[in-house]
């Protein structure tokens, strides 16, 4: 167990209220189970975090402001030993203001159920729009760390899946 987060890992937390019930039931339509980890989020120097969030903005920069706490130990492993403060800052830069998509949960659970929908594929893989877990997966992307290396889509990643990744590579 981590005493301290560093720079790079991703953290998952819970969302109360109908957001947080509305992210479980999109998890458990994706075949991930009720998870109790409904955001994701990757820590990043001096204390800062990115994340997406609806809302005008998209994906923002703010101060690490969250207790109960999920750090991916195992998928911080994967991250190239080179990786400096200043790749990490470069990355998140590129990253603010991404859209947030709550319809990508919908169409994650498209995919799951094998509901014939055109460009369906491209439409998850799309990184113009992007629900929390993607983006942390994004993130590691382009680092050259890749968290899935099953057959998923891209694009493909919940909070939960990001759970269930982290304990496999723990």
């Amino acid at each position: 167990m981590i005493l301290a987060p560093q720079p790079g890992m991703i953290g998952l937390t819970h969302i109360n209220g109908g957001v947080g019930k509305a992210i479980r039931v999109g998890q458990w339509l994706n075949g991930e189970g009720f998870s109790t980890w409904e955001h994701a989020f990757v820590f990043l120097p001096g204390g800062l975090i990115i994340e997406a969030e609806p809302g005008p903005g998209g994906a923002r920069i703010v101060p690490f402001n969250y207790s109960d706490v999920y750090w991916c130990e195992g998928i911080f492993k994967l991250l190239p030993p080179t990786t400096n403060p200043t790749e990490l800052g470069h990355v998140a830069e590129s990253l603010k203001g991404v859209p947030y998509s709550f319809a990508d949960y919908a169409a994650l659970s498209a995919h799951r159920l094998n509901i014939p929908a055109p460009h369906l594929r491209k439409y998850v893989a799309d990184t113009g729009h992007m629900i929390c877990s993607q983006l942390a997966d994004e993130f590691y992307k382009r680092l050259g760390a890749h968290i899935f290396v099953d057959n998923r889509w891209s694009g493909d990643v919940t909070p939960a899946s990001l759970y269930k990744r982290d304990l496999q590579l723990r």
